[in-house]
């Protein structure tokens, strides 16, 4: 069927990119929007004369449509989307439609954790190679709006698993799965395996001439990949075992293993230290070297890169007293990362919107490292179940500001103070920059 007429669901970064890519391709398109739209994409929406809708649905004019574009924050059992369904008209995600209009190499990085980090290391390395790239998807700009203002040789895309939920045909050159976590499970009725199954969709459409990377010690990752009758090439990394094709920890070096040709890094010459991000580097470091990448370059850009906002980002030392922004950190994975890499009696930052969460593995590290723990969210009682007799104290408040103040009022010279919430934003924040910028903007008031 020849597609004419396409719909899209949700005005934001992912539904007006594809709608400026879908108008460019030469589409009748209509955008509707549930909610208010924001002011900054409509403007776009108005300056390319693409019809739109706000604060409602109007379902006989999204159903004119051969193909609809569904934002990934829409979930799929709402009325709307049933309707659809019933109608029999294909429903795709915003990178899927951004496929189908470029002949770039996709390298694409999903996962529970450590997704941004390491896409904006691949970033890095292939800009500063030389090569004709675009960092795009979860990260930032979408990619159906990089494909239509300008289409590049590379892309790095980051994916989250809602998107990979509504691919048809997409296919990655090279993919990379960092890790699989218990996360959102909210929106895969509190099933782990659902969730699985999702992130593997990444690989659902490779072929023996792709290359898939992934974390070697990651047991859950390990066995579905196994499991399953997985075409690509395999690079998996390691820091607790030996690797023939790929990266692996050797006595605090780094062995990267690609095509035979193996060169080393040391952990005090990245830039980013931590044990997730020597994962990280080590997933970066082979994508760039399957990309031809010369491993001196690559070793450069491993050592001089600058660490993302929101993950890890060391904001000030106040009296000795070091505050730390990690409001990336929306799961209990991540959060576990970051309260094993410091080193320092802990104020911990928690809360937020939970999202099916299990606190019980962070217990340990809390029961070590945590002196206190300052909650901030509506709904904390699931915190304090957790952590009640792991801490010496536990303090719940409604906003950031009472948070930093109280923190900044317990810590002690050598402290540190961890924003890393665990759990999602929307509560009482607008999304995890803003929770991460509320927390800076009070830190330095102090």
């Amino acid at each position: 069927m020849k597609i004419k007429n396409i719909s899209i669901l949700g005005a934001g970064e992912s539904g007006v990119g594809a709608a400026l890519l879908a108008k460019k391709q030469g589409f009748t398109v209509f955008v509707s929007d549930n909610n208010k739209i924001k002011n900054t994409y409509k403007k776009i929406l108005i300056q390319h004369q693409i019809d739109f809708e706000e604060q409602k649905h109007s379902i006989d004019k999204i159903l004119k449509a051969e193909l609809i574009i569904k934002s990934p924050g829409i979930p799929d059992n709402i009325s709307i989307i049933q309707t659809i369904l019933q109608n029999e008209i294909t429903i795709v995600s915003e990178i899927e439609f951004a496929s189908r209009f470029t002949n770039a190499k996709l390298i694409c990085i999903t996962g529970s954790n450590g997704k941004t980090t390491t896409a904006s290391l691949i970033y890095h390395i292939l800009k500063n190679s030389g090569l004709d790239v675009a960092l795009v998807g979860n990260i930032g700009t979408s990619f159906a709006k990089a494909v239509a203002e300008q289409d590049r040789e590379y892309f790095v895309i980051e994916i989250s698993s809602f998107q990979l939920d509504g691919i048809l045909y997409f296919k990655p050159d090279i993919a990379i799965i960092t890790n699989i976590t218990p996360d959102h499970l909210d929106r895969y009725n509190n099933n782990f395996n659902n969730y699985v199954d999702s992130k593997l969709r990444i690989i659902q459409n490779m072929t023996e001439k792709d290359s898939l990377i992934y974390c070697e010690d990651d047991i859950t990752l390990k066995t579905k990949i196994k499991k399953q009758n997985t075409k690509p090439r395999l690079y998996p990394f390691s820091t607790i075992q030996t690797i023939k094709e790929g990266a692996y920890l050797d006595n605090k070096k780094i062995l990267f293993i690609i095509n035979k040709k193996p060169f080393t890094m040391t952990l005090e010459e990245l830039a980013l230290q931590g044990r997730h991000n020597t994962y990280n580097s080590m997933a970066a470091g082979i994508a760039s070297k399957l990309l031809d990448i010369r491993k001196t370059n690559i070793k450069q850009c491993l050592s001089d890169f600058q660490n993302i906002e929101h993950r890890l980002e060391s904001v000030a030392t106040i009296h000795g007293i070091e505050f730390i922004n990690d409001s990336k950190a929306t799961n209990v994975n991540s959060t576990w990362y970051a309260l094993e890499s410091i080193n320092k009696p802990i104020i911990w930052l928690a809360g937020g919107q939970d999202k099916g969460n299990d606190y019980s593995k962070l217990i340990p590290l809390v029961k070590e490292k945590v002196k206190a723990i300052i909650c901030i969210g509506v709904d904390n009682s699931k915190l304090i179940d957790t952590f009640g007799k792991a801490t010496e104290m536990i303090y719940e408040t409604q906003s950031m500001e009472e948070a930093v103040k109280g923190a900044y009022s317990i810590a002690k010279d050598n402290y540190t103070v961890l924003l890393s919430p665990a759990c999602a934003s929307f509560d009482i924040f607008e999304n995890y920059e803003d929770r991460g910028n509320q927390f800076k903007h009070y830190t330095r008031k102090i």
